[in-house]
């Protein structure tokens, strides 16, 4: 039986806020790994979330699913389709029928208002517990009261975990809980917010190295029979097509590394391939076949977007198939395309933004993989550049400050196509078997203690966090007294994060 097992009838009942898991995002792919990486442990009962979901009102019961992925046979995972991201009345109706000990909610918080104001009613009697993300600095102050109204923040990121306890404002308002050992009891039973750092984790058994003669079908599928021996370098990007994931960026650094190729060498220029697997056109983003037809006509030939749905078996083929995975998002919580490529065995080109720079492993004077404090939020000015060798990090030429009425102020961290252009041409210009000894060097790492980029890890860690803070629950008071100009005192030596 599964270390940790439960029966079903002494679990916990937990219920899930996010993208259902049955949707192929980022989000819901992450929310179906830790309900079924912790379906021996807990009960789950999701309100699975999409914009004009097409199965909202129905009930879907995954438990026999997940049996067979667990080898258990008795869990309980249930999902509720909801057109938006709930209210309060579903909630509360979902709390009553399925008696639930506590709340887990995921992704941005601005979906989550609601929960928050209702956070005095619920944590009356359970917890709430939110898988934080957040993409970049100034640490966003205008989030305090999201954060404080939850007993548990697990941060994706190192930058994550950092952002929350800047905004939380000192050790004093917030406990670092450090699983599992190092935790005391008067930590846990204390009403403060509990803080962690939960990395997101990868199957291992879905994304994994193939052998060369594996990678024969899914050559022939993406460049045709007849010319798939032509291709000798493929750059992979797998993200969707909206403005933050840069993607026209990355079809002009694929030029640009052309031209280079092409001076040094035309017949080798020839064999490079781009393959998007994205949407071809999005009014999230923009009309790539545009994009390439007029911006960059010269490579149109050689690049081709996929946007047909593949299954996990698929998508690791085409990891494979790739000989180096980029990710330049101007913003990202952390990107699961880096990750997955790095469990293939495939190099990366990473932006140092937001959770993508821990995928590199920066070093800091003493060896040590870089932590991040108050005083230094972000690598994304350069101050440490040694990283491992599976990524060829592109630091950011220009850090512009945007916003908007609900989230002000947020860092955009935009990387020059010419610096992506230098990456990939450094990632084609290395040796096949350097690539491969580096790319894995990158497996290796995630899945190492220190790392733990795996998806066995991140349920461990955060069905640990939650057992813990369920099990030492203070129920909070139906409201709170503050002292305003305390406040106002203390909001005048706000940190944010950023090192000048």
């Amino acid at each position: 039986m599964k270390k940790g097992y439960i029966k079903q009838a002494d679990r916990k009942n937990v219920l899930f806020l996010a993208d259902d898991c049955r949707i192929p995002s980022g989000i819901g792919t992450m929310t179906r790994e830790i309900m079924v990486g912790n379906s021996h442990r807990f009960n789950f009962f999701q309100l699975g979330a999409a914009i004009k979901h097409p199965d909202a009102g129905k009930i879907f019961d995954l438990s026999q699913d997940v049996n067979q992925q667990t080898g258990i046979n008795d869990a309980c995972v249930f999902v509720y389709p909801f057109d938006g991201y709930g209210n309060p009345e579903v909630v509360r109706g979902l709390i009553d029928k399925h008696k639930i000990d506590a709340i887990v909610h995921f992704t941005d918080p601005r979906y989550w208002n609601w929960l928050y104001r209702m956070s005095a009613e619920l944590r009356q009697s359970i917890p709430i517990f939110y898988y934080h993300i957040w993409d970049d600095l100034p640490a966003p102050h205008y989030n305090k009261p999201f954060y404080q109204s939850c007993d548990l923040l697990m941060g994706i990121s190192k930058q994550s975990n950092n952002i929350a306890k800047i905004v939380l404002g000192g050790k004093d308002n917030y406990i670092d809980l450090d699983l599992p050992e190092s935790t005391t009891k008067e930590a846990v039973t204390s009403s403060l917010p509990k803080v962690c750092y939960a990395p997101h984790g990868i199957n291992e058994k879905l994304f994994y190295p193939v052998l060369d003669e594996e990678k024969m079908d899914m050559r022939a599928k993406l460049f045709g029979e007849n010319h798939a021996e032509d291709v000798d370098f493929v750059v992979f990007h797998n993200n969707r097509n909206i403005r933050r994931k840069m993607t026209s960026d990355l079809i002009l650094a694929f030029k640009l590394m052309y031209d280079k190729i092409k001076n040094k060498d035309p017949e080798q220029a020839e064999k490079i391939r781009l393959v998007l697997h994205t949407e071809a056109v999005d009014n999230n983003g923009t009309h790539l076949p545009e994009v390439i037809k007029n911006v960059c006509p010269e490579v149109e030939h050689l690049i081709k977007i996929t946007n047909v749905k593949v299954s996990p078996e698929e998508l690791n083929m085409m990891y494979n198939v790739a000989d180096v995975v980029p990710n330049i998002a101007s913003n990202e919580g952390w990107g699961l395309s880096s990750t997955e490529a790095m469990l293939t065995g495939t190099p990366i080109v990473n932006n140092v933004t937001g959770g993508l720079q821990d995928q590199c492993r920066f070093e800091d004077e003493k060896g040590n993989w870089i932590d991040f404090d108050e005083d230094f939020g972000s690598n994304h000015q350069g101050r440490y550049k040694k990283h491992g060798r599976w990524v060829n990090p592109v630091f950011p030429a220009t850090i512009n400050l945007q916003g908007s009425p609900m989230t002000p102020y947020i860092f955009d961290d935009r990387c020059d196509p010419r610096d992506v252009a230098k990456a990939l041409y450094q990632w084609w210009e290395t040796p096949a078997d350097v690539r491969a000894e580096c790319g894995a060097e990158g497996r290796a790492w995630a899945m190492s203690e220190e790392a733990g980029f795996t998806a066995e890890r991140m349920c461990t860690t955060i069905g640990n966090a939650m057992q813990l803070c369920m099990d030492n629950f203070v129920p909070q008071p139906r409201f709170t007294m503050y002292n305003v100009h305390a406040e106002i005192k203390k909001s005048k030596n706000k940190k944010t994060g950023i090192a000048l």
